[in-house]
């Protein structure tokens, strides 16, 4: 395989890694030159001490910030407008992200579309739509991650599902990536064996699919290679055990690492997933965890060899037969269900799925080129567990 040797390179921000770091939130939030900013989180996470230590610490350093909470799993424009609804009540100079990968989307896009006059939609990430937006009417953002998943917290986009036709859009712009991260893997201690996993195969989906993009970006394939072997090693453990900090702390970097890799881009686990989060509400993380090892068969005659340099990388023996079955009872280790049929998904929208699979901006990046029928295809056979799809 022989591909155009340029490319432009973009890397992420500052971060700030390790546990206890949230003490130093107040002090970042000055730095950042914010006064009044409006911590975004979703209804889970709202009443948890963290929480509430956070919005103490920052009024004790003398500065006014609110909370804003009205984020749902798949987030949504509604979820947006009211975001952006509060910024403006609050008068806010900035938004302080502490969640998972939904809390991160709607709060990097009320700092980006608060001051915008164009709808969310024209923002989306095709081609050099980014542009339309006004460049110094974009907030500062800090982020602080509590899953390690989507990586969201390095990243210059975020997923937001129009309501209108239930689509899910990936909305970009470079300002959109936080000045500063905070990764302090303490605030994770607490999450679920089941949500660990599905975020951490969310991580682990990320920097597979980025090694097997076929394109000239030799930094995102190391950092993808080294997070894959990272997860190999440290999810388990976290979900074993959730009071494992060690474990804990290696994840956060292995989801920053799949969310710096993936702007290399992504493939048809992304495709799918997407639809199925907007149309069945499926966790995004689990999601891309059970439909992996179908496009990992489909497209097996495009990604052979790099996938064999992953079994190398990730000590498997037996190239890519080897790596399919250890992939399967990695999932099986970690929990993960084998089919979308254990997720509530029929087949009764398989049209629609793939449809909306085909013209989602992952598919472009997949290594094997795809249209209606193999999406179609590969969403029947992750629905009935059927791995010999070609």
């Amino acid at each position: 395989m022989t591909y155009a040797l340029n490319a432009r390179w973009t890397y992420p921000t500052t971060i700030h890694a390790g546990a206890g770091k949230i003490a130093d939130l107040a002090f970042h939030t000055g730095t950042a030159g914010m006064k009044r900013p409006l911590i975004v989180t979703d209804r889970g996470l709202a009443h948890l001490p963290f929480i509430t230590a956070a919005l103490k610490a920052l009024t004790t350093a003398g500065l006014a910030p609110a909370l804003f909470s009205d984020v749902q799993g798949n987030p949504t424009d509604l979820n947006l407008d009211a975001g952006i609804q509060a910024f403006r009540k609050g008068a806010h100079d900035g938004v302080i992200v502490i969640g998972g990968g939904s809390a991160m989307d709607v709060g990097k896009l009320v700092a980006l579309m608060e001051g915008q006059t164009i709808p969310v939609w024209d923002l989306e990430d095709i081609g050099d739509w980014w542009t339309r937006a006004d460049a110094t009417r974009i907030h500062p953002i800090i982020a602080v991650p509590t899953t390690a998943g989507t990586g969201s917290e390095v990243g210059r986009a975020a997923v937001l599902t129009n309501t209108t036709d239930h689509t899910k859009k990936i909305i970009f712009h470079p300002k959109m990536l936080p000045v500063l991260v905070i990764g302090d893997p303490e605030l994770a201690l607490g999450l679920p064996p089941a949500l660990t996993a599905a975020t951490g195969m969310d991580a682990f989906t990320h920097c597979f699919e980025t090694f097997c993009v076929e394109s000239f970006h030799p930094m995102a394939d190391g950092i993808a290679l080294e997070g894959l072997r990272i997860i190999r090693d440290a999810l388990p453990r976290a979900v074993k055990n959730g009071q494992d900090l060690e474990a804990r702390t290696m994840m956060f970097a292995a989801a920053m690492m799949g969310g710096v890799a993936f702007q290399k881009g992504l493939g048809a686990v992304h495709s799918l997933a997407h639809p199925l989060g907007a149309i069945h509400d499926i966790q995004h993380g689990l999601a891309n965890a059970v439909i992996l090892p179908y496009v990992v068969a489909f497209n097996r005659q495009a990604i052979e060899e790099k996938v064999a340099r992953v079994a190398h990388v990730l000590e498997i023996e037996g190239g890519f037969d080897g790596f399919m079955a250890w992939l399967l009872a990695f999932r099986r280790e970690l929990g993960i269900p084998h089919t979308l049929a254990e997720l509530g998904a029929t087949a009764a929208r398989a049209d629609e799925i793939a449809a909306k699979a085909l013209a989602d901006p992952s598919t472009g990046a997949n290594p094997r080129k795809m249209d209606q029928d193999d999406f179609r295809r590969l969403y029947l056979a992750a629905l009935s567990g059927d791995l010999t799809i070609s």
